[in-house]
Parts: structure tokens; C-alpha cells; sequence
């Protein structure tokens, strides 16, 4: 997914991010409640295990709120049950 606004790191910027549907591994330590209901402090948890390139925690609390919401959308949209997803397509 593209972000509205790229992540600075030194002199490049991240614009593209590649989010992965997550393994129960990487939701270890979360609630899936919380994650569901995209709260920040699970989304920068998770997220930083299933990106690509990986973003860490403090970029995604530095994060603009648009593209969080987009990040989080991405991951909660993976936890739906195959049944839900082919409802909505």
C-alpha cells in the first residue's frame, strides 16, 4: 500500500509498504479485541512483525493517523473469517 505521507529514515523515504497477513505468532503479546478495534498500542505491535520494509514502533506512534488507519485496516481486514470477506466482495 502506498502511504499519504512516507516515512523519513536519514535521507530516504518509505512510501510503499507491504503488509502481510500475520501468523498467530505474530499477534503474541495483543489482544484481539484491541487489535480489531485498531488501538494504536496493538497496531504498533503487531504491525512492525508483518511489514515490509518492517516499521518500527516508534515510526508507527510518529505516524501519520490516515496511513495508521490504513495499516490497520490491512490487518484486521486478514483476521476476518474467510466466510465474511466473500460476503463483502
Amino acid at each position: 500500500m502506498t502511504l499519504d505521507y512516507p516515512i523519513k529514515r536519514g535521507s530516504k523515504s518509505v512510501s510503499e509498504i507491504t503488509v502481510r497477513k500475520p501468523k498467530s505468532g505474530a499477534l503474541r503479546g495483543v489482544s484481539l479485541t484491541e487489535v480489531l478495534q485498531m488501538e494504536v498500542t496493538a497496531l504498533t505491535k503487531v504491525l512492525p512483525r508483518i511489514t515490509e520494509p518492517s516499521l518500527s514502533e516508534a515510526e508507527l506512534r510518529d505516524i501519520d493517523p490516515a496511513d495508521l488507519f490504513q495499516l490497520g485496516g490491512a490487518v484486521t481486514g486478514f483476521l476476518l473469517p474467510r466466510k465474511f470477506r466473500e460476503t463483502n466482495d
